[in-house]
């Protein structure tokens, strides 16, 4: 019959543009609430968390030439957290005009559906205007030759006037996602206009802190001499650290080594029983990693772990068997895992120095004017064991596997 075929096309015609409707309206939400803008702005306000700390022991060095190499290796890490961020709102910024473009596409296909949608329902009118549908369809269903035919002539009655609502409601809900997508477009180019500005800040105090650097590196070329005095005098420092770590933990070695060879029976189930409580201890340390709490509340890292070239003195480099973190005078200094004090120790440049097993593992802490534990003494995981000195208010931080030195950065949280 015409009226079920015309009654079938329409429904179909409008399911086509609500599923259409549905496709384009889910591609641009997705897009608005994306992981990686998310991933994006959490990274950014890492890293401005990052560059503020910095700032304030940054200021606290800026007068004091005797640290000038200190602040150029602070500063440089500084630039480097600002390129970072400057790329990072780079990538904000193309995000949010992959946003708008995306949103303007879909704003185009909902202006589109919703004249289509007027149109269809204007020509849905007129045709019931010009055939009186009412009467039309009171006739159509009484006209029928019996009660089967009734009844699906009522049907497609009950169809047609449902297609009709269908289109109303059609017309409702676009210009209800009109409206919410013009105002998430809005939303959008506000905050590209938001991210333009606030990189072109970072790039402002990028091009300064480069200057500085620059400033650095000609005070550092006019001591030269002073400054080979006191390379030589740290490297030494350095190596009795250095010496003093692989000696104490070179003795735990063969401590257990010799302990293990010990034929009595009770000494070896003792043996056995620390081995495992050992083994336990290092799979738990070695589970943490990326997520152990920093050494000191509130700090920066100032050098960074391995060799790095001195900014002037060519062919001079300057190695780090851990990291440094500037924080507040007199700041305490905390355990990161549980463990044991295995060994403690002064050098001379390095002030006192806590070394501290955790299984096949063990971190050091030295620069530390005050010790709150001695050697043999069971330590938990953020436990007090000393404090810095309020002249130098910095700890040296260092990772150790056995003999093994590892980088810190890859082992405490946020880095």
């Amino acid at each position: 019959m015409k009226y079920q075929t015309d009654i079938h096309a329409a429904i179909l015609l409008t399911i086509r543009t609500l599923v259409c409707l549905a496709i384009f309206v889910g591609v641009g939400s997705q897009s608005l609430s994306a992981q990686s803008r998310k991933e994006l702005e959490e990274r950014r306000k890492a890293l401005l968390e990052e560059i503020n700390r910095t700032n304030t022991q940054l200021e606290k060095t800026k007068k004091d030439k005797a640290r000038a190499l200190d602040r150029y290796f602070a500063l440089q890490g500084q630039i480097q957290k600002r390129q970072k961020l400057v790329q990072t709102l780079q990538s904000e910024i193309k995000s949010t005009d992959l946003t708008i473009e995306q949103s303007q596409q879909v704003l185009a296909t909902l202006h589109n559906d919703l004249e289509r949608l007027r149109r269809e329902y204007a020509s849905t009118m007129r045709t019931a205007l010009r055939h009186r549908v009412g009467n039309s369809m009171i006739l159509f269903l009484f006209s029928a030759k019996n009660f089967t035919d009734a009844f699906q002539r009522w049907q497609y009655i009950r169809q047609y006037y449902h297609y009709r609502q269908r289109q109303a409601t059609g017309i409702l809900k676009t210009q209800q996602e009109l409206l919410h997508k013009t105002e998430a477009l809005q939303k959008a180019k506000s905050e590209k206009t938001r991210l333009i500005t606030a990189q072109k800040q970072q790039q402002s105090t990028l091009n300064v802190e480069l200057a500085d650097k620059n400033r650095l590196v000609k005070t550092l070329k006019s001591d030269e001499t002073k400054l080979i005095t006191e390379l030589n005098r740290q490297q030494k420092a350095h190596d009795q650290l250095n010496k003093a770590i692989e000696d104490i933990i070179r003795a735990e070695i063969a401590k257990k080594k010799k302990e293990a060879r010990k034929p009595d029976a009770l000494a070896a189930a003792k043996e056995d029983a620390a081995s495992e409580a050992d083994a336990g201890l290092s799979k738990d340390f070695r589970q943490r990693r990326g997520q152990l709490p920093w050494p000191v509340a509130k700090g920066v890292v100032t050098k960074q772990f391995g060799t790095q070239p001195h900014p002037t003195l060519k062919g001079v480099k300057i190695n780090n068997n851990g990291i440094d973190i500037r924080t507040g005078s007199a700041s305490e200094v905390y355990s990161v895992f549980e463990g044991t004090v295995v060994g403690t120790q002064f050098i001379p440049g390095y002030q006192n120095m806590v070394i501290v097993q955790h299984g096949q593992y063990y971190t050091v802490y030295s620069n530390l004017e005050e010790l709150t534990v001695k050697r043999g003494e069971q330590v938990t995981a953020k436990q007090t064991i000393g404090r810095v000195s309020q002249d130098k208010p910095e700890v040296h931080f260092e990772v150790w596997r056995e003999k093994e030195r590892m980088n810190p950065v890859g082992w405490i949280e946020g880095n």
